[in-house]
């Protein structure tokens, strides 16, 4: 089973650090910082870490798993983090450098339902997680 881990990325903005991605023939799309677990990893949170240094050069600050997801031959853990500084032009992750991978474009988004409703959070069963968590006040208590 392929697994993955994803950082729902808490700023001292009080936004959240998605990725939008743009492709070809595709509605523009967003995304939580993450990617795959690799074998030299030692855990899913020392990948997890990984990802966020290769994908928006940044050190996360692992709060607690937020959410876990399991399909057909996968599973994505959604960890809360906070991230006190990032640097997306100094990012590492490979696929970047890939060619007809798209755009990918950091965006800071605020954590209110309604600007969360106004993006293409994929998958769509973390949006409605995250919406219900901040109608809550789960978000920002975890800042």
């Amino acid at each position: 089973m392929q697994h993955r881990v994803r950082a729902v990325l808490l700023t001292p903005n009080d936004t959240m650090l998605l990725i939008k991605r743009i492709r070809p023939g595709i509605d523009p799309y967003w995304v939580i910082v993450g990617g795959k677990v690799e074998p030299t990893d030692a855990s899913p949170e020392d990948a997890l870490r990984r990802e966020v240094r290769e994908e928006v050069a940044g050190e996360a600050r692992i709060v607690g798993l937020l959410h876990s997801i399991e399909t057909d031959g996968e599973r994505q853990d959604f960890y809360l983090a906070t991230i006190e500084t990032w640097d997306f032009e100094n990012r590492t992750g490979p696929e970047f450098s890939q060619e007809g991978r798209g755009e990918y474009l950091l965006e800071e988004i605020p954590l209110t339902a309604e600007a969360l409703g106004a993006v293409t959070l994929l998958p769509q069963e973390i949006a409605a997680v995250l919406r219900e968590a901040v109608a809550r006040g789960d978000l920002t208590a975890a800042r």
